[in-house]
């Protein structure tokens, strides 16, 4: 018989792992606490318990092309950069291309996995749901556990001195809908992350003042890169990958920040990150500049103290008025269905091996998908890791020995630096490529750019030079998608497609994509002992 699995939370992970169980030929059950799919993608104008919230404007940060399933891409006629809405009928359309529906069970709430008294034999768990009130008890020969890191929020009120003098209304990110509940007020919004920023800009249409406070600055871009190509196909290519990896780590944060300044001077505006050798997360925000320039948004620094109407800021005696204060302060891992002696959480992260399994257990059985936070595109890589495990859950891939895993998983836990490539400020962040690259190689689906290049090369050029989209994984190994070429040969006019509404003569001189052809072949030619690493 098929081994049954467990999937928990039916959003971009959860529907991901019910492909990837039917791939392999695993027997999957999903069950949903809502009553529909999306997760984080599916806007509600309230809360609900249990589950990613998102505000009504919210659009995506990765482009479609770079964004989609691996053997799924978005519409043509889908925009760039997708609204929730958008993003939630992709995945309507996934599900139903796939025929997922059916193995999904919605309103039913996880209460409890555990092991089953003969686990260290069987590896089996003992799932208890609740439909309507009743609860359900069932047998899984493993779990996948989908639900994201964005539902517990982090909101360190213990840090902020006269929090609980203040008589003014506070809340997390995740509870903030629309502006409308800043109309007429003075607003504060502590942490300068995508929320914090998207959050202050959207203030700014109703209220008096706004104001946002941060004690370790950013990196803000817009989405669309040179020549207004989406920011990731500009930077997520092999060629800049290996670039990056042959210099010192403080040299690669040296050369990245001119050209994160080449939009707008960070120092000039207030928003100069305080530690240049690390990599915090790029805040993607077309208005924010202009906004600080206006004076519509004021920065300021880390907040001292809370007073019953006002907030002193570091650096300062005096207190400025605020009557609403929104703590974008992120989020950590939860997992409240299961025992601490399974997945134990420290420091905002679980402490799992390449992020994804409880090293100690005796039968790898159980999984977690999409508790991290890479550097590029989320939905591909979540597919990735669920390729790899269900892999695992039919004997096809074998972790390593438990000593070797704990060694890695503890090599991330200090989250020491590295002499090459990115250097990252928490250990849940991840270099995109890097990781994708890692799992892809478990699995046999790498593509090999020297074998491309005597077999097809221009599709090795191709993935070399240009973005390394999610269709790339898609060429070689078990799961062989037949229209992978296609997609990589056609992904910038699927990109462009959407925005070109009418008919516009291309002034683009030939003399200079003569003159860019011949720079990249003197590239090729002289980084060719590279290709050894792909």
């Amino acid at each position: 018989m098929a081994k049954r699995v467990a999937i928990v939370g039916a959003g971009v992970s959860g529907l991901a792992s019910i492909k990837c169980c039917l791939e392999e030929g695993l027997e999957p059950t999903c069950f949903e606490r809502t009553s529909d799919i999306g997760g984080v993608w599916r806007y509600t104008e309230y809360v609900e318990e249990g589950r990613a919230s998102t505000y009504k404007s919210m659009i995506s940060n990765t482009c479609k092309e770079m964004s989609a399933f691996t053997d799924f891409p978005f519409p043509e006629d889908f925009p760039v950069f997708l609204p929730h809405a958008k993003f939630l009928e992709y995945l309507h359309l996934y599900t139903k291309h796939f025929n997922l529906w059916k193995y999904i069970q919605f309103q039913t709430t996880v209460i409890s996995i555990k092991k089953l008294p003969d686990f260290s034999t069987s590896g089996q768990w003992d799932v208890i749901t609740e439909t309507n009130g009743k609860q359900n008890s069932d047998v899984f020969d493993a779990v996948m556990v989908c639900i994201g890191f964005v539902t517990e929020p982090l909101l360190p009120l213990k840090s902020y001195p006269g929090i609980d003098k203040f008589n003014g209304e506070y809340f997390h990110s995740r509870d903030y809908k629309t502006p409308d509940v800043f109309a007429g007020k003075k607003v504060l919004v502590v942490g300068m992350g995508n929320s914090g920023v998207e959050i202050a800009v959207e203030a700014t249409r109703t209220a008096k003042k706004v104001m946002i406070s941060s004690n370790k600055g950013a990196r803000v871009m817009s989405r669309m890169f040179d020549n207004g190509y989406p920011w990731e196909m500009a930077f997520l290519t092999r060629f800049l990958y290996l670039v990056r990896n042959f210099l010192p780590a403080h040299v690669t944060g040296w050369v990245i920040i001119p050209r994160v300044n080449q939009w707008f001077n960070h120092a000039n505006y207030g928003v100069v990150q305080k530690d240049r050798s690390v990599m915090r997360d790029i805040v993607l925000n077309e208005e924010f500049p202009g906004y600080i320039a206006s004076g519509k948004v004021s920065i300021r620094p880390g907040v001292k103290e809370f007073k019953e109407n006002s907030v002193v800021f570091k650096g300062s005696q005096e207190a400025e008025e605020v009557d609403v204060v929104v703590f974008a302060t992120g989020y950590k891992a939860s997992f409240p269905f299961i025992d601490e002696s399974i997945i134990k959480v420290e420091n905002k992260h679980a402490s799992l091996y390449k992020y994804i399994f409880p090293p100690q257990l005796e039968k790898p059985t159980l999984a977690v998908i999409g508790v991290l936070r890479p550097f590029g595109p989320v939905m591909p890589l979540v597919e990735t890791q669920a390729r790899w495990v269900t892999r695992i859950f039919n004997g096809l891939c074998k972790l390593p020995p438990v000593n070797t895993m704990l060694e890695e998983v503890h090599e991330k836990k200090i989250n020491k630096s590295n002499w090459f490539g990115f250097n990252f400020d928490e250990v849940q962040k991840i270099d995109w490529l890097f990781y994708m690259d890692q799992l892809a190689s478990l699995i046999g689906i790498k593509p090999s750019v020297p074998a491309l290049l005597l077999s097809d090369p221009k599709l090795a050029i191709k993935i070399f030079f240009g973005p390394c989209s999610p269709y790339q994984y898609r060429l070689v190994g078990p799961g062989k998608w037949d229209g992978a070429r296609n997609a990589i040969m056609s992904q910038w006019e699927w990109t462009l497609k959407p925005m070109r509404t009418q008919a516009v003569e291309d002034q683009s001189s030939s003399f200079g994509y003569l003159l860019k052809a011949l720079s990249l072949f003197a590239v090729f030619v002289g980084i060719l002992y590279g290709f050894s690493l792909f």
